[in-house]
């Protein structure tokens, strides 16, 4: 693969690159596979965070014996200097390294949290002291809020950003990506298959690798994503009018509200599989499934009539989705 220099941070990545959100849900052995295959097959540098439980114990237990050859990103939603310190020190033990090319706050998105990790004795005072320290490489942001997101990189503090784009979610075409261009910040997509619902992965992976300076981080937990999603980078070509045709429809299906399953939510107090709760209702509404979906449903262990209407899982939301509303609608199709 043709690299790309990630802004400022002068690192040079794999355009398709790894998303280790998934491998939470790996066994050891098959995180041992598709990580070390991620290497095999070229991948230099590797995105986890200290949300995703134990994401980064098993980077640390499966590949860290071959640290040269990828660079590393984690993220913190700690707040506070206390905290974020705390973190970053987790981090370098739990992933067996001494430092940490690209640590970012995680999912910035309120007033409150910007208020807290620009403090004084916030977070981003954290990273700096470890950055200092060497312990820290870059110091880099995250998040869905847009507006949120055009403000950390006007400070000039973040060397990178990370934000969901796709075919379906292109807002950051408007303001963040020039801005973010124009003060040399890497750029690293998060969601660009939409959180797996976007069926057409070849067309959406090769609409992101059309805009040049994009670092895609596509989630991955089986050998067969490897190389479903390396796919594009061998003899890439930008998408056709017709291809650029089927990305638009399968987008306007999917429409620009929809569960990304990003795992947020979880986990819920009355014991719902919230995402796959909604997956497959998107399934059983939008493509028609009425015979195969409600079959899968009845294999949920607890169903969606079980809400507590608690809004627990819509604090912590990132795309501020009416979940209990949703869930209403859902106990009312499938039960």
């Amino acid at each position: 693969m043709k690299k790309r220099r990630l802004g400022r941070t002068g690192l040079m990545i794999t355009p398709i690159s790894f998303g280790a959100l998934p491998v939470q849900r790996c066994t050891l052995k098959e995180a041992d596979q598709v990580l070390n295959a991620a290497l095999d097959a070229g991948i230099n540098f590797f995105d986890t965070a200290r949300a995703y439980t134990d994401s980064e114990e098993k980077i640390g237990v499966c590949i860290a014996s071959r640290r040269n050859e990828y660079y590393l990103a984690t993220k913190s939603m700690a707040r506070t200097k206390a905290a974020m310190t705390t973190d970053i020190d987790i981090s370098l033990s739990t992933m067996k390294t001494e430092y940490i090319d690209v640590y970012q706050l995680h999912n910035v998105k309120s007033e409150a949290d910007w208020d807290a990790v620009m403090a004084p004795d916030g977070a981003l005072a954290a990273l700096k002291e470890a950055k200092a320290a060497g312990k820290v490489g870059h110091i880099g942001i995250t998040g869905h809020n847009m507006d949120m997101l055009v403000r950390a990189v006007k400070t000039g503090e973040f060397s990178t950003v990370q934000v969901p784009f796709n075919c379906v979610e292109q807002g950051a075409l408007r303001e963040l990506f020039p801005l973010a261009k124009t003060m040399d910040v890497g750029i690293i997509v998060m969601k660009p298959l939409g959180g797996g619902l976007i069926s057409e992965v070849e067309l959406a992976l090769r609409f992101i690798l059309q805009h040049d300076g994009l670092v895609a981080i596509p989630g991955m937990d089986r050998v067969e994503h490897l190389e479903q999603n390396l796919a594009p980078t061998k003899d890439f070509k930008p998408l056709t009018t017709e291809e650029t045709a089927r990305l638009t429809a399968e987008a306007a299906v999917l429409g620009p509200v929809f569960c990304r399953r990003c795992g947020y939510c979880m986990p819920c107090v009355a014991g719902i599989d919230i995402p796959a709760t909604f997956i497959l209702h998107h399934q059983y509404t939008r493509y028609d499934m009425k015979a195969a979906i409600p079959v899968r449903y009845k294999g949920l262990g607890v169903k969606a009539s079980a809400c507590v209407e608690c809004g627990e899982c819509e604090s912590r939301c990132p795309y501020n989705l009416p979940i209990r509303e949703r869930m209403k609608q859902v106990a009312q199709d499938l039960g």
